[in-house]
This record gives structure tokens, C-alpha cells and sequence, in this order.
């Protein structure tokens, strides 16, 4: 076996490392070529290039003319000498008119549009015109012209980017003169800029979801997403792969079918077509109206949304277009259609079924299915309604109260054995009653009149009704006459008429005999 060469002590030589290569390197191949007469390896060690390096300059210097030294007259210059080695292959357009930028520009923002279409475009109407790698090359250096700092290019309909201004717009309370610094929310749409702005009196939740409630309605339409500015009232956790949303304002998402996306903390990049909409809002809006006073914060929206008009309506230098005409033109049609009714405002709340099978809600109480005792449910409060979740699937819904220190209960949430009294009531236990007979009536009006509490007689009343399933109506109303003659008005009374037959006796008293005067008692002919 042939031992390897560092073991017979063979120094092997090093492989040059390639490094890259300017203008500067070029006069020195040259120079070393055609003054010192080196050869290729003689160069590449002395400069430390490859051999393949130095011979492919020479072929293109040879190609170029330039293969003396001193160069001929004129490639003294950098930017001359480039030229004339690296001169661009193939053929040289016949039609140099080059495409409108701006417009290249603004239909990139389209949906679904491309370079390669639009460089077919081009071509269609410029036969003779550039090619794709030059088309493609100078759309890429006409943006990074356009914005150093460009990092995205939305697309028409993709996204709403929302903040409030680091300024704020003061407002007089006419009674006190207190001035308020009230708050600037600003949303801009990543296509074509256009700007909406609303003052609202705090940055609190209430007013963050009114504020893209308000901006998409501007819009009349819904983009797919949505960047905000990670608040704490709208973001319970601002982390970047998974945020955290507060129930509401992911509801509100989930209402308009949106996405919400946080930025990160201290990362302005992350939403900058809103850090510069907030910018010109401070300049065209906080700025114009430093002098003046507004007493109602209704009156400085109007005034506002008439500044709002103004910039969206002003020619923009780079696009050469308005905000509103780009809008119009490429975003309106690729906006999602709003929903039929906006977005509720609602409060969601965390509550434990009593064992009552009631949660505490703002001071009242409202049941949920008896099977829930015990279990900690979501509520969410509008102005209306009381809604109830157990795992986001709704168990209950009620009409909120407007007192407090109600009940609020549905018969079907009560165990069985509840709901057997639940819906009764004196006038509903005295109906079922007429139907039986005048006296069973007379009797179940006399059972809950000589209680405390009528409640307090349902279970007798209830008894008695059940007395008919068993003995037939005549009888009972038969047992019932017998048990007002003597004043018998309990349950256990009529049972013991109806058991030993005594209903079915002689009468205990003349037919005609008046009932007994009461303030309470209606008569026998109330029934009839």
C-alpha cells in the first residue's frame, strides 16, 4: 500500500483561494503581460489569482483591442475599460424606448401580475425593444431608486396597516375648559396608500376596535389582513410566530374574516407604509389644525375627514397619481365585500356556574344548562346580550337587564324536578282549575289566599289538580263543594272526601246557599 505524501515527507502545494476581482487587478494582468512579458502561472502567483482567471481577462482583453501596454488612448478610465471587456453579448436592441416606470410600478400592485407579463406587454408594443434580463434588471433598479429602505411590494387588496399618532389633537371641555389631548387613529391601506384618520378620546379598546370598525367601512371593503402595532388593549401577546389576541379583537377579526398580524416590539419596519402614513396624518391633519379649538369631538372628526379628503385627493410626486385615483384604479375591486351588519363592540368576561345554575354578570344573574355547575364559561357583554360559551360553542343567550339584582333564568336550563314549577303561577294553576269545575277553582284561589305566600300554596294547589286525574273532574269538583261547606281548605281535606266516597253523599249544603263574603274571593259565578 502506497503510504500518503505527508508521511514519506512531501510537501504538497496549497490550492490558491480565489478572491474577487476588480479594475484595479485587470491593469495588473495587463501590465505584467505585455510590459513584463509574465506568463499566465507567472501572473496568477504573483497576483494570487487563478490561472483560469487571468487567461479569461486576457481573452477579453484581447477580444476588446486593448492588448498592448501602455492601453490605447482612452481606457485610462475605470468605467471605459469595464466597458469594452464586459460589453454586452448578443444583439443590441433596435428600439431603445424604455418602459413607463410608473406604471411598470403601480401594475405590479395588481393581483396576479408579473414582470414576465408585463415585459410582454411591452415587447407586444415595442418589437424591437430590451430584453427580459434588462427589463427585469431596471424594474429592480428604478425601486431601489424609488425607496432605499423598500422591503415589501403589497398586493392590491392584501393588507391594512393600523396605528395611532405619537401626537395628539387637543379638545376644550365646554363646562370645565379642561383640555383633553385627544387621540389620533390612523390606517392606510399597502397598495395605494389611501389614508383614513379618526380621533377617538383614549387608546382603550372600545375606541381601537371602533377605529378599524370605522376605517373599513371608509374603505368599503375588508383586505386579507391586517398589521397593527401590538397594543395592549388589541394584543394580549405580542410575540411574533404565535401573538396573543384579547377575545374581542380577534371576534372582530373573525366578523369581517381578516388576519390579525402584530408587529414586533420596537421594529417600525415591520409595519413602515403606517409609520409614514402617520407622519403626513401628523403634517397634514395634527399640523393644519395646531390654531384651532373644537369643543366637540364630533365637530373635530368632520374637520378631520375634510383633511382627510384633501390628502388623498393630492397628487403624489413619486406615483404621479392621487391616493384616491390608485385606489380606485387597483384596490377597491380587490377588497373583500364588508359584511351585511358591522362589528358589535362586546366585552368578553370569564364566570363560574353558580350551583344555582347561574353566572354573575354585571350585578344581575343569568342561568346556563344545570349540567354546567361548577364550570368556568366565557361571557361576552354587548348592549343587548348576554352570551354564554363553553369551549367557543354558545350554551346560553339573554337579553341583558338593565337593573341589577336580577334573575334572569330559561325554564329549560332547570333540572326536571324544578321545571315542574317553574312555570307556575297563581292565575295559571286557578285556569287549570276552571276546567275542572267552579269549586275546584273556589278551592285552589282559597288555598293560595289563606297563605302567607301564594307560592307558599302551589304544592296543595298542584296536589289538588292531580286528585282529577284519578277521580275524574266531577268528582272532584263534587269533593270540592263538600270541603268549602265546611270550611276544609287543605289538600288532605279533599283527599279524604274523594277516598271515603263522600263527594258522591247528599250535599252537605243547599245549592243556592251564598258563598262566603271576601274581599279576595270572586264567587262561584266569576267561574261560570
Amino acid at each position: 500500500m502506497i503510504a500518503p505524501a505527508e508521511e514519506l515527507g512531501v510537501i504538497m502545494p496549497r490550492r490558491k483561494q480565489s478572491r474577487r476581482t476588480d479594475v484595479k487587478d485587470i491593469r495588473s494582468i495587463l501590465r505584467l503581460t505585455h510590459e513584463s512579458g509574465l506568463s499566465v502561472r507567472e501572473v496568477s502567483e504573483r497576483l494570487g489569482l487563478g490561472k483560469s482567471t487571468v487567461s479569461t481577462y486576457l481573452l477579453r482583453a484581447g477580444e476588446a483591442g486593448v492588448n498592448s501596454w501602455p492601453m490605447p488612448e482612452g481606457c485610462d478610465d475605470d468605467a471605459v475599460l469595464e466597458r469594452k471587456l464586459f460589453r454586452q453579448m448578443g444583439r443590441p436592441p433596435r428600439d431603445t424606448t424604455e418602459p413607463d416606470w410608473q406604471l411598470i410600478s403601480r401594475e405590479m400592485k395588481r393581483k396576479s401580475v408579473t414582470l414576465l407579463l408585463l415585459w410582454q406587454e411591452y415587447r407586444e408594443a415595442h418589437p424591437g425593444g430590451f430584453g427580459y434580463t434588462w427589463f427585469c434588471n431596471s424594474f429592480s433598479a428604478y425601486e431601489r431608486r424609488l425607496r432605499p429602505t423598500y422591503r415589501h411590494r403589497h398586493a392590491a387588496g392584501a393588507v391594512m396597516q393600523t396605528d395611532y399618532a405619537g401626537q395628539t389633537l387637543p379638545l376644550i371641555d365646554p363646562d370645565t375648559g379642561e383640555v383633553h389631548a385627544v387621540q389620533l387613529f390612523v390606517a392606510v391601506l399597502g397598495a395605494s396608500n389611501y389614508t383614513f384618520a379618526f380621533a377617538s378620546l383614549h387608546q382603550r379598546l372600545p375606541d381601537w376596535i371602533e377605529g378599524q370598525v370605522r376605517a373599513l367601512e371608509y374603505f368599503g371593503g375588508v383586505p386579507a389582513s391586517i398589521v397593527c402595532d401590538n397594543l395592549k388593549a388589541g394584543v394580549a401577546k405580542a410575540l411574533w410566530f404565535e401573538p396573543t389576541l384579547t377575545a374581542t379583537f380577534a371576534a372582530m377579526a373573525e366578523h369581517y374574516d381578516t388576519t390579525i398580524l402584530p408587529t414586533r416590539p420596537a421594529k417600525p419596519r415591520d409595519k413602515g407604509k403606517i409609520e409614514g402614513a402617520v407622519l403626513i396624518a401628523e403634517r397634514w391633519i395634527i399640523a393644519k389644525l395646531r390654531n384651532s379649538q373644537f369643543f366637540d369631538l364630533a365637530a373635530l372628526n368632520a374637520e378631520i375627514a375634510r383633511l382627510l379628503e384633501l390628502l388623498n385627493a393630492k397628487t403624489m410626486r413619486h406615483m404621479g397619481k392621487s391616493r384616491r385615483e390608485l385606489f380606485e384604479e387597483i384596490e377597491r375591486a380587490a377588497l373583500k365585500p364588508l359584511p351585511v351588519t358591522p362589528f358589535e363592540y362586546a366585552e368578553w368576561k370569564t364566570a363560574k356556574v353558580h350551583p344555582d345554575y347561574h353566572v354573575a354578570v354585571d350585578r344581575n344573574f343569568y342561568s346556563v344548562p344545570h349540567g354546567l355547575i361548577g364550570r368556568k364559561l366565557d361571557v361576552r357583554l354587548t348592549q343587548r346580550v348576554v352570551e354564554i360559551f363553553q369551549d367557543h360553542k354558545r350554551v346560553a343567550s339573554h337579553v341583558r337587564s338593565s337593573q341589577r339584582g336580577f334573575h334572569i333564568t330559561v325554564n329549560a336550563h332547570m333540572p326536571k324536578a324544578h321545571q315542574r314549577y317553574a312555570d307556575r303561577t297563581p292565575a295559571s294553576l286557578i285556569a287549570n282549575a276552571t276546567k275542572m269545575g267552579v269549586n275546584v277553582a273556589i278551592m285552589v284561589e282559597r288555598i293560595m289566599l289563606d297563605r302567607r305566600h301564594p307560592e307558599q300554596g302551589y304544592r296543595s294547589a298542584m296536589g289538588i289538580l292531580a286528585l282529577g286525574r284519578g277521580y275524574g273532574h266531577a268528582r272532584l269538583d263534587a269533593a270540592c263543594d263538600r270541603a268549602l261547606a265546611i270550611e276544609a281548605t287543605t289538600y288532605a281535606s279533599v283527599h279524604s272526601i274523594l277516598k271515603s266516597g263522600l263527594d258522591q253523599a247528599s250535599p252537605a249544603r243547599e245549592p243556592n246557599r251564598p258563598t262566603p263574603t271576601h274581599g279576595n274571593i270572586r264567587g262561584a259565578a266569576y267561574y261560570q
